[in-house]
């Protein structure tokens, strides 16, 4: 098998489960999958690989819904190139997609694609993903340098989206950095990578302030007792403690 040539090798982000354990979107190997403990050798089970018999560009980022559901975002940035035309990527568009019954897809079985529902399709670069604590809303980080926004979908009972809109629009900020990786506080408030740092922005979508950061950012999570947030940049690993507890799987 040939090296990997692409500037963005390996897995993406990851979140757990309800039981605990570890699913990961897997980059450059694109699929998503889950590790059935954390032990070392520890079994794997594919989520997903394909969807309407093609390949995922590279799935980037992704959450679980209370109903055992999988959300996840499919940019290319796991390709070679990048890019929207190149020779590996074989959709033509960068989908945010829903895994129906992850929670519960037996340890070793083989992925389900033929149930994985593609949400949304017209966005350029869909990346961190994440549910308001009602999860009433779903939030998209669109890591486009053209068009770094924040969107916000209505959630519908079967898990299906809509109405969606620009919740946040950072684009006129010229800090280095693009909106990313994302987590919310139990009242609501988003923290997300973003140019410059962390923005920081209130369920109604107005920027409250940045967390400046010495290094471009790109995810962060939320730790210890739920009041520090947990910050993964280009070379470092920081934190920072909050008087609001963040939403934890």
């Amino acid at each position: 098998m040939d090296a990997y040539g692409g500037p963005e090798s390996g897995s993406n982000g990851m979140t757990l489960d309800r039981q605990g354990r570890l699913t990961i979107a897997g980059h450059a190997q694109r699929d998503v999958y889950r590790l059935e403990s954390l032990a070392k050798g520890a079994k794997i089970t594919m989520l997903a690989e394909k969807y309407e018999g093609k390949r995922l560009s590279s799935p980037n980022d992704l959450v679980y819904r209370s109903d055992g559901s999988l959300y996840f975002t499919d940019p290319p940035y796991g390709l070679p190139t990048q890019s929207d035309n190149d020779p590996l990527k074989k959709l033509p568009f960068n989908g945010v997609y829903r895994i129906p019954k992850a929670l519960s897809h037996a340890a070793g079985a083989p992925p389900d694609d033929a149930h994985l529902e593609l949400l949304i399709r017209d966005l350029t670069r869909p990346n961190g993903i994440a549910f308001s604590p009602d999860e009433k809303y779903l939030y998209i980080a669109v890591s486009d340098p053209d068009h770094k926004v924040w969107m916000r979908y209505d959630v519908q009972k079967d898990g299906s989206v809509a109405n969606g809109k620009v919740f946040c629009d950072a684009t006129s900020d010229t800090a280095d950095g693009l909106p990313d990786g994302m987590k919310l506080d139990q009242k609501g408030n988003i923290y997300s990578a973003a140019p410059g740092g962390v923005y920081i922005i209130s369920p109604e979508g107005k920027h409250l302030g940045t967390v400046k950061m010495p290094e471009k950012t790109a995810n962060l999570n939320w730790g210890g007792d739920g009041r520090t947030l947990y910050i993964t940049a280009s070379t470092s690993l920081y934190r920072i403690r909050l008087k609001i507890p963040g939403v934890r799987p």
